[in-house]
């Protein structure tokens, strides 16, 4: 019965914030574009707090910056992959190949880590999340943009809220100025006003979700190939990080933090660079239902911390 109920408030918010948002569509009680506004709010106002507070309150040491470098490096594996396989299968889809690589870590992955891991910090999570961050920033958006030049790689990065939240979050916790706020005694007026404006940041991003996420209009057969290139090579490349965590980094990554990274859905950004609809159509469909697998492994990975 106690594992049913850690269960239930793992899970139970989650799929009731998508129903909701499944039903704002359906009674029409918010449009698309008030859809398209929330989350412009969550990405430009609530989200950069939510990772502020996972950065400053990190641990910082020269063994902690191994962490993001293998998420990089993951990444770009995972990208060149990508590549690699809709080559061999001779689709012509232009977009296809950055399904393979990236993670919605920002409007999915705080949210489903704070629920699984309740007594954890988020920062355990962050940590891998900024190897990510780095590679949509640089490598990934200049490619699916074809800006490749540093002046556009560099406005992208000073420009971006959320990256801005991690930048100044790193500040204060690297610096150890968010600990010398603690001996000035002020630093619960930070806490409290991080806390305040990241509360709604998980309801928001799983109504968005709910909202967006289709099922009857997914067409399985077409996305099936793209779902399964994306599922294979996550699925390979977190049996590696996992092999290196147990047999060379001594346990350093928090295998349940890699888990759920590795199961989140690509970047929903990817649509908007498709030149054609049927293409948009295409990769919004695939996202659609990568999103829909993240959220049956997110109860699965409910059930067995729940039993554990």
């Amino acid at each position: 019965m106690d594992k049913l109920i850690v269960l239930l408030e793992t899970a139970l918010p989650v799929f009731l914030a998508l129903f909701m948002g499944a039903m704002c569509r359906s009674r029409e009680f918010i449009t698309r574009d008030g859809v398209a506004t929330l989350k412009k709010v969550v990405i430009n106002l609530t989200l950069p707090f939510v990772l502020f507070d996972a950065f400053a309150t990190a641990e910082y040491s020269l063994s902690s910056l191994i962490l993001p470098a293998i998420i990089f490096a993951v990444c770009c594996i995972a990208l060149a992959l990508g590549f690699l396989v809709i080559k061999l299968s001779k689709s012509s889809s232009k977009l296809a190949p950055y399904l393979a690589s990236g993670y919605e870590a920002g409007m999915l992955g705080f949210a489903l880590f704070a629920l699984l891991f309740p007594g954890e910090s988020v920062s355990r999570f962050a940590m891998l999340v900024l190897g990510q961050e780095l590679f949509v920033f640089t490598l990934y958006k200049s490619m699916l943009t074809g800006k490749t030049g540093l002046r556009a790689i560099l406005k992208d990065v000073t420009t971006s809220p959320t990256l801005i939240g991690v930048m100044i979050g790193i500040l204060f916790g690297a610096s150890g100025l968010y600990d010398l706020l603690g001996t000035w005694g002020v630093a619960g007026i930070v806490d409290s006003v991080t806390s305040f404006i990241s509360a709604p940041t998980a309801m928001i991003i799983l109504l968005t979700v709910g909202f967006d996420l289709v099922i009857r209009e997914i067409p399985w057969k077409k996305t099936f190939g793209f779902i399964a290139m994306r599922l294979g090579i996550m699925g390979a490349l977190l049996g590696v990080v996992i092999l290196l965590n147990r047999t060379i980094l001594g346990g350093m990554i928090h295998e349940g933090a890699a888990v759920l990274l590795f199961i989140l859905p690509p970047p929903y950004v990817i649509p908007i660079f498709a030149d054609e609809p049927t293409e948009r159509v295409q990769i919004s469909s695939s996202l659609s239902a990568l999103t829909l697998i993240t959220m049956i492994l997110f109860a699965v990975m409910s059930v067995v911390i729940s039993m554990s």
